[in-house]
């Protein structure tokens, strides 16, 4: 059921197809960010519509509010946010990261504050697994120790050391789960597996690849995370936290040709435009990102032509679709003009209309990296495409 293959490459880009037991998946690919188990402003069917295959969910998000046994009580994930393609939960590590001055780290695990409710809550490597199989997505990942992008060495290798041990604790978890149809949990729950919960319960669980900016971490950490298993996935995690972009494309060009080809590779947390075009050309399969929702609902499009901010006088009375190589519902009905008086008059239909351009651009720009890698010609493409994206943002 958890099954890659690759079906073309060009340079160290490739194009594959990733099967999960809620259906196929082709890369390159974009994960659009359910954090709540909702796209901000997008619908399930918005989202099929855009041509969205993976959606990423929120495990810390969602363990604090409302709660994955609600979630397991109302069918799982798929049926409480309504999606039936696939899903990947991330581990809750970044949340974590995210809350300083609010958590403490022990080789145990992370105890941190509720940002809902200020409950005080002790998150283990066993517990992010359990929430993640309670969900019930297609693909769970690890529960790792995340760090600033310029973190020290000591402060980067103490960080990699605690996320290697995490996991062999995440995997051991994950496989009692796997073997078993009632579950002790370790909150004291019980979770019962039913087999008439179909595909929701079969889930495969990735690891996450930690070391800073620092070479020798970088290797270090990757041999170890091999010698433990044969995974189905891995992911390259602490590379969208404040490091310059040299350093991610440096450390990426490191790991390409030391990565199982036979599995995808996942880079956690980047979605403009530029970076997805670069990490192809080094060997990546799979993004996620809250960029194209977050900056379509602050008046930023990505269009053939860079980025557009809709709120300026220029596009008062322009007649024009936001981007006319674009066939997503709000190019095809909606003239510029009346995209900035809906943001200028705050109607919420706005953010919905330019977020869903949004991911709808970032997929078919996926769509055209695909065709590239098939016709061996990647890197002409990709000089191609940079050269019209930074012309900047369009009359």
């Amino acid at each position: 059921m958890f099954e890659f293959h690759v079906d073309a490459v060009s340079g160290a880009a490739r194009a594959g197809t990733l099967t999960l037991p809620h259906g196929e998946v082709q890369t390159p690919c974009f994960m659009p960010v359910g954090t709540q188990g909702t796209v901000r402003t997008l619908s399930p069917n918005d989202l099929r519509a855009a041509g969205a295959s993976l959606v990423l969910a929120n495990t810390y998000h969602l363990h604090v509010r409302p709660g994955e046994d609600v979630v397991g009580r109302l069918g799982g994930l798929h049926r409480f946010m309504g999606w039936d393609r696939p899903l990947l939960t991330d581990s809750g590590g970044f949340q974590v990261f995210s809350l300083e001055g609010s958590r403490t780290v022990s080789d145990d695990g992370v105890e941190f504050q509720s940002h809902v409710d200020g409950s005080r809550r002790f998150l283990t490597p066993e517990r992010a697994v359990e929430i993640q199989w309670t969900l019930g997505a297609d693909v769970a990942m690890a529960f790792d120790h995340v760090v600033p992008g310029g973190a020290d060495l000591p402060t980067a290798r103490d960080a990699l050391d605690r996320t290697v041990k995490w996991l062999e604790r995440c995997a051991k978890r994950h496989a009692e789960l796997s073997d078993s149809r009632t579950v002790g949990l370790s909150d004291g729950k019980r979770l019962t597996v039913r087999p008439s919960d179909g595909p929701t319960v079969r889930q495969t669980l990735w690891p996450i690849l930690q070391g800073g900016a620092h070479r020798q971490l970088r290797i270090e950490g990757l041999q170890q995370i091999l010698n433990q298993a044969e995974w189905t996935g891995l992911a390259i995690g602490g590379l969208s936290v404040g490091e310059p972009k040299a350093r991610t494309y440096e450390t990426l060009e490191l790991l390409a040709p030391r990565l199982p080809p036979a599995v995808p590779r996942y880079l956690m947390g980047v979605g403009f435009p530029e970076d997805l075009v670069a990490a192809v050309a080094r060997g990546v399969d799979l993004f996620d990102c809250v960029a194209p929702t977050r900056n379509g609902r602050n008046g930023t499009a990505y269009t053939a032509d860079g980025p557009l901010n809709i709120r300026n006088a220029a596009h008062r009375d322009d007649a024009r679709p936001l981007d006319p190589t674009c066939d997503c519902e709000t190019c095809t009905t909606f003239s510029r003009g009346y995209l900035r008086h809906l943001f200028l008059a705050e109607e919420l239909l706005g953010l919905r209309l330019l977020s869903l351009h949004n991911v709808r651009y970032l997929i078919r720009l996926t769509a055209a990296m695909r065709a590239a890698i098939r016709a061996g010609d990647y890197e002409r493409w990709a000089a191609d495409w940079r050269r019209r994206y930074t012309q900047g943002e369009t009359p």
